[in-house]
């Protein structure tokens, strides 16, 4: 297995990059998350995850080792391929992705183009664990109250109401009554809409 790679960067794409490592050029896919975090310089470093599959042997790389982690974990979800979880690091920062799935967000996951309702919501199931237990994110009352919002902003949506307008008062409900049921929210947003 190769774990990374240092060398001389010879190109650098959105999507891949080039590193020269004693007289190979590696082809490395990346994220955008990745791109925007290698130094132009000569000398650079990758975390690798090697893909081997009958047709081909694939290297992804990673500015980081948590990148990676969340790279490995995603992949690991049925019906999640490295292309998706590629496209998931490129939408979302690392850190944006295990806070989404600590938090139950489903949204947020489902907002990568290409994860469905379905996909999201096993990624949350399949990884929460994994993800509280290993990075210790404390999945506390938040959850309660941003699954309250979530299931509030979909009933205002279904009656009719602007998304973006009901999310700002969905928020501010929220940060004034962090415990407040669905109704609670919903009955305050219809008065405040």
């Amino acid at each position: 297995m190769i774990t990374h790679i240092q060398g001389k960067l010879v190109e650098k794409n959105p999507t891949d990059v080039v590193i020269e490592c004693n007289g190979v050029g590696y082809k490395i896919h990346i994220s955008l998350f990745t791109f925007s975090n290698i130094p132009n310089s000569e000398n650079v470093t990758l975390y690798t995850h090697l893909q081997i599959r009958e047709d081909a042997h694939t290297l992804y790389g990673f500015s980081s080792v948590v990148e990676r982690e969340i790279f490995r974990l995603l992949i690991s979800v049925s019906g999640i391929g490295t292309s998706t979880a590629r496209t998931m690091l490129s939408s979302l920062n690392p850190e944006q992705v295990k806070e989404a799935i600590a938090l139950n967000d489903v949204a947020t996951i489902q907002s990568v183009k290409g994860i469905g309702l379905k996909t999201a919501q096993r990624v949350v199931i399949e990884l929460k664990d994994k993800i509280v237990k290993v990075y210790g994110i404390e999945a506390n009352s938040t959850v309660l109250s941003n699954t309250n919002k979530d299931e509030a902003l979909s009933a205002l949506d279904t009656l009719g109401f602007s998304r973006k307008q009901a999310e700002k008062v969905c928020d501010k409900i929220c940060i004034q009554n962090p415990d407040a049921s669905v109704e609670t929210i919903i009955k305050l947003a219809l008065k405040n809409l």
